[in-house]
């Protein structure tokens, strides 16, 4: 309890946890459209550093891909689902858009590098898109939480369509095997995250007073 006349963390200057998450989604989103910017005025080809199915030296692309673009068509496609579904998941901290944010990245990142057309270079943060949305899906049914099986539910009504759609195999250049493995990363982000979460619960009520 604390004996100093203030709230806990009341006046020390640090900033709303929510704040910082949002804060840390707009970030990714500028630094992607910088890149692309920067990709099409120095006519660079950043997307040769995306993700190369199956070759060693592909694999940083894991960690450079979602910032990569084909285009700004590209680029603008993905902007506004990352925002608005990166908002969502900052309202629980930014603790947690890093955490959903790595685990999609790592598994959804992997398992693209494994599962893709030989020879074929993946760039783009659809795999993230696809990742938030499935976390906010499989939250609420590992949580039970009433307001987080709605907001699964919200996410389900607006991103329903284009989520069935961008998961199934096509021959439009679109990687399906992207989405769907940062969808799976997503289910898995949400499993760990609500482990996490209960076993700090736990340990909470079992510490006496």
């Amino acid at each position: 309890m604390s004996t100093n006349g203030h709230r806990d963390g009341a006046g020390s200057g640090e900033r709303d946890p929510r704040i910082v998450g949002l804060m840390i989604v707009a970030g990714m989103v500028a630094v992607m459209w910088v890149l692309e910017i920067i990709d099409q005025v120095g006519d660079l080809d950043l997307d040769k550093y995306g993700i190369i199915s199956r070759d060693v030296d592909g694999l940083d692309g894991i960690v450079f891909s979602p910032f990569l673009h084909a285009g700004f068509g590209h680029l603008t496609s993905n902007t506004l689902p990352f925002l608005v579904l990166g908002a969502v998941i900052a309202l629980a901290g930014a603790l947690r858009v890093v955490q959903v944010t790595l685990i999609v990245g790592l598994v959804g990142g992997v398992g693209t590098w494994l599962i893709s057309p030989g020879n074929t270079i993946t760039v783009g943060a659809s795999g993230l898109v696809f990742g938030y949305a499935a976390y906010l899906l499989a939250r609420g049914i590992f949580s039970r939480h009433v307001l987080e099986i709605a907001v699964g539910a919200v996410v389900a009504v607006v991103f329903g369509g284009s989520l069935l759609a961008g998961l199934a195999p096509n021959d439009n250049g679109v990687s399906w095997q992207g989405h769907l493995c940062g969808a799976i990363g997503g289910v898995i982000a949400a499993y760990i995250l609500n482990q996490s979460r209960r076993a700090t619960s736990d340990d909470a009520r079992a510490t006496p007073a």
